[in-house]
């Protein structure tokens, strides 16, 4: 051996290194899986901005998907400031979890419209509480984006509750969930306005494993659901046989022919028989007299009690009208310990329409006003 390669050697090692290239090529995702992630995920950010809406009671639009594949190390170059770091994990229907990135005064923001305020309560430094509420939104919303992924995969699709904190992008996470952000992942970054408040992003990442396989489960229900039926095969015809005529049967139907046609003269034809067949002789033909149908005349001096006369008959009965400031629940402990100038907060806001109702029942809206030394209610608006 003089310790040189032959030329079948080195092809051989050449190829071996052109296959861990394709392999490595393959490990991404095609435009088409990128086109097919991008449209879930529109999708499922539109039944989570619906829901989003309703927590905070303002016009919410999160749309523009744009897919692509980065490092924490790009991500961190573009988002190091310290940011909302969600992470949520799916438990049935699909095998992975995601994470969603938020800004820190949006979360402030959302925090302080659940709460009942305008939003631009920003200054204070993110707590628990910043935490609880964003968690809850997400669960909410992310349960939204469930849903329409179970209508979509046609199989029960859920989430585990979301885990929220604060945290640098450029700082090492330790986390099983998370553990997909060594590598290269999927980001799906879309523009989210609420309100004339927030205009800012949002950020969903994934394994490119979850990716692949929800662009698989994805294709593999709509082509089932695309699939033609197979043609079920038409039965072969029988053939007919065609019957042979005896020649003595023929000649004896010959001669039958005209002793049908002969009828005597006198004999009308039977009524409902078909056209071309012979009524039987001597079968007595019954004399039908028919004439057309009379029906009763209305009488129109007759008019219905209208609904003022019946309602006259209840005027007098009384009901009980009641006016309701606001409710509240307090367990057994809290409600032994009160006592004289105890504060009791309702679930109203300060200056809220009051709640009127009629034997329970919720009719109408007002506001309270003093009418000399007693309280009033001024009803505002009739529920329907």
């Amino acid at each position: 051996m003089d310790g040189m390669l032959s030329q079948e050697e080195i092809e051989a090692l050449l190829k071996d290194g052109d296959g861990q290239k394709n392999d490595t090529a393959e490990i991404g995702l095609t435009d088409v899986e990128k086109d097919a992630v991008g449209e879930i995920s529109n999708i499922c950010m539109g039944s989570a901005a619906t829901t989003l809406s309703t927590l905070v009671n303002e016009k919410v639009v999160i749309t523009t998907p744009v897919v692509s594949l980065v490092t924490l190390n790009e991500l961190s170059s573009n988002f190091g400031r310290p940011c909302v770091f969600v992470q949520i994990a799916y438990i049935e229907g699909l095998d992975g979890s995601n994470v969603l990135i938020l800004d820190e005064r949006d979360v402030k923001v959302i925090t302080d419209l659940m709460m009942g305020g305008d939003g631009s309560n920003v200054a204070d430094e993110l707590s628990d509480l910043h935490l609880s509420a964003i968690s809850e939104a997400m669960n909410q919303m992310m349960g939204a984006s469930s849903t329409s992924l179970s209508s979509m995969l046609e199989r029960k699709v859920d989430i585990s509750p979301p885990k929220a904190s604060l945290l640098d992008l450029s700082d090492s996470i330790q986390d099983e969930m998370t553990s997909f952000l060594d590598g290269e992942f999927v980001m799906v970054s879309f523009k989210m306005e609420i309100g004339d408040i927030v205009d800012s992003q949002i950020m969903q990442l994934y394994s490119i494993d979850f990716a692949k396989d929800l662009y698989r489960k994805f294709v593999g229900e709509q082509a089932e659901a695309t699939a033609p039926e197979e043609p079920v095969a038409a039965p072969e015809p029988t053939p007919v046989q065609p019957q042979q005529t005896a020649p003595q049967q023929t000649a004896n139907v010959q001669q039958a022919q005209p002793q049908q046609q002969a009828m005597p003269q006198g004999v009308p034809m039977q009524a409902g028989m078909p056209q071309g067949q012979q009524p039987l002789y001597g079968m007595p033909v019954p004399d039908v007299n028919v004439q057309p149908v009379q029906f009763q005349q209305f009488n129109p001096s007759i008019v219905p009690l209208n609904q003022q006369e019946n309602i006259d008959l209840i005027m007098d009965v009384p009901l009980e009208v009641t006016v309701e400031l606001g409710r509240t629940n307090k367990s057994i402990k809290e409600i032994l310990d009160f006592s004289p100038g105890t504060i009791i907060e309702l679930n109203k806001l300060a200056g809220e329409p009051i709640d009127v109702l009629v034997n329970g029942k919720f009719v109408a809206k007002g506001e309270v006003v003093v009418i000399e030394e007693n309280f009033g209610v001024k009803v505002t608006e009739i529920i329907k």
